[in-house]
């Protein structure tokens, strides 16, 4: 996701400004070392809510390995998880601006990541930590961060990331009664005027994937596309999705998502941030890789993103 082409429209916000993505990495196998079981009622205070309470770890799951047992973590605070995240924290991601509430798609992960390692919710604090911040090559003053931050080679050479969490999708932005206002499906899409910013991954996926009947319209940035948008001179831009939740959200006075494209190829991803060589990093890993492999980071992308507005295109 290139959060620097919003760079104007977000400083008036007051939101921190997404970084060009770079090259993607790609994701860990979704394997984690096998923990101790769990029965009775050692099963049932094992067994927590993830978020809202929405998506409930089952009992069989595991936890990490004993490599990465919560009393042999590297901590910021010893026997407490420090999550940081930037301020406001705008939705989907966090809801009401309080990642301590559990709500939105990086909090929900945040806490999932935590299970994994063995803390409850009451054992995991939040920091305010401004996106420059937990990229930049300095001492942290959490021990992982979530902000959707794309994991790149670049940033890897100041911090560590996790495995990623989230594969980044494209999606279609229009606006309320356009020629596309509540299709779903690709081939819909085929006879609409849309448009995408010039080299980027977005117009990749609209030539590749829609592959729209008519030219598309091509724009130096997305904010020209908004405003071609709010002219109703095209009927639909496409952006990755958390720059479709922006434009609704802060540029569209009555802009809708249409519905994501599925993913083609190696997909863009969001990691935890981390100390560069923290000693953390592999068990964050560990766990995000499990939460992977056991269904609940897609279960969690259905609560908060799909439903949340951003239904995935057939």
């Amino acid at each position: 996701m290139t959060r620097t082409r919003l760079a104007v429209s977000v400083a008036a916000l007051g939101l921190a400004v997404l970084g060009a993505c770079g090259s993607p990495s790609a994701p860990s196998p979704g394997s984690a070392t096998p923990g101790d079981g769990q029965t009775g009622a050692a099963c049932a205070k094992r067994s927590q809510q993830v978020g809202d309470g929405s998506v409930e770890q089952p009992c069989d799951d595991t936890r990490v390995g004993a490599a990465c047992a919560k009393d042999s973590l590297h901590l910021l605070t010893p026997g407490k998880l420090t999550v940081g995240t930037d301020s406001p924290a705008y939705e989907p991601w966090f809801v009401d601006n309080d990642p301590s509430n559990g709500k939105g798609f990086e909090s929900a992960v945040a806490y999932a990541i935590a299970g994994k390692l063995g803390f409850t919710k009451d054992e995991v604090t939040w920091q305010v930590v401004p996106f420059n911040t937990a990229i930049a090559p300095a001492p942290k003053n959490f021990d992982f961060d979530v902000n959707q931050i794309s994991i790149s080679e670049q940033r890897r050479k100041a911090v560590d990331f996790s495995s990623g969490y989230y594969d980044v999708r494209q999606a279609v932005v229009t606006y309320k009664g356009s020629p596309i206002d509540g299709k779903t499906s690709i081939a819909d899409l085929k006879g609409a005027v849309l448009a995408a910013q010039v080299g980027s991954t977005s117009y990749t996926a609209l030539t590749e994937q829609i592959k729209p009947s008519q030219d598309p319209k091509v724009f130096d940035t997305n904010d020209l596309a908004v405003q071609a948008l709010k002219n109703k001179q095209i009927d639909g831009v496409v952006v990755d999705v958390p720059t479709a939740f922006y434009m609704v959200a802060a540029q569209l006075d009555d802009g809708v998502i249409v519905g994501q494209l599925p993913t083609v190829g190696q997909p863009e991803q969001f990691g935890a941030v981390l100390d560069l060589h923290s000693p953390l990093t592999p068990c964050v890993t560990e766990a995000v890789d499990a939460l992977r492999a056991d269904g609940t980071l897609e279960k969690l992308q259905e609560r908060w993103l799909t439903n949340a507005g951003a239904p995935e295109l057939k």
